[in-house]
């Protein structure tokens, strides 16, 4: 199979490292026009420049904004201007017991991760199907399926994604554009390996070894048994973004290692 994304842009947010990094490093080497979003300069350049050593041929443009906020996601959309593919990819997470997580927590959490995609399905998804095609993709989590109990906030946010995916699919019924849902489980992305490193520097063991064994420990359903790589958790958003998956719209996509124990 040969994904050619020729001729289309993509705007891919949080997209300076980790998943969204591999998202966008993807969708370039499939020949799509790719902007690249960060919260700082410094974070968009070097991204940039990463990619630019990396896909030499490759467009690229980037887009700075924070997207917690209405304003943020403004500055983004005039940034951006017309695009054929948006990936949802912006999101926070951490773990904080549900008794200590006050309101102005859930706020941040419900602007960042949720609001966001709201604002940008709402502002671009016009375009897409006066063309009568588009893909928008957001990057939901395993978590909202298995709701984390240290991190509930996270989970109801991610689980929001899904139904607001599935209901946009549904909105834009017919008309060539698709929505859908991808869920990573563990995943070896930077803030994994950054969480690990001070692991790492006492043990001595690798990021992969620790990755299993936080997987074995903490997510014993996985049928993998490892944590996915990012490149992996890519592989799947390029393919829902492609010609090829046009009969995919509405659908929570998992790469998850199997973590979810359901066959739905």
């Amino acid at each position: 199979m040969k994904i050619d994304l020729s001729g289309k842009v993509a705007l891919v947010t949080a997209s300076t490292g980790g998943i969204g990094f591999a998202i966008a490093k993807g969708l370039a080497e499939s020949g799509a026009t790719v902007i690249l979003n960060g919260r700082s300069d410094a974070s968009t350049r070097k991204a940039k420049a990463a990619l630019e050593k990396e896909l030499p041929d490759a467009t690229l443009h980037t887009a700075i904004a924070d997207l917690g906020t209405a304003q943020g996601v403004e500055a983004l959309l005039n940034a951006a201007g017309d695009v054929d593919i948006l990936v949802n990819n912006a999101g926070i997470y951490g773990p904080q017991d549900f008794y200590a997580t006050d309101d102005e927590t859930w706020e941040n959490y419900w602007q960042t991760n949720v609001m966001s995609g709201v604002r940008l399905s709402r502002a671009l998804l016009p375009a897409m199907v006066k063309k009568q095609w588009g893909r928008v993709v957001f990057i939901s989590s395993e978590s909202a399926l298995n709701i984390p109990a240290d991190m509930i906030h996270y989970g109801v946010t991610k689980t929001a994604q899904l139904s607001l995916a599935r209901g946009l699919a549904k909105f834009v019924a017919g008309s060539g554009v698709t929505v859908n849902s991808v869920l990573p489980g563990p995943t070896m992305s930077d803030g994994f390996a950054e969480m690990m490193k001070e692991e790492i520097e006492k043990t001595g063991k690798t990021l992969e070894t620790l990755a299993k064994e936080f997987v074995m420990a903490h997510r014993p359903s996985s049928v993998i048994q490892r944590a996915a790589t990012v490149e992996e958790v890519a592989n799947m958003v390029v393919y829902v973004c492609s010609q090829q998956a046009s009969a995919t719209s509405g659908a929570a996509l998992r790469v998850d290692g199997g973590v979810v124990d359901d066959i739905v």
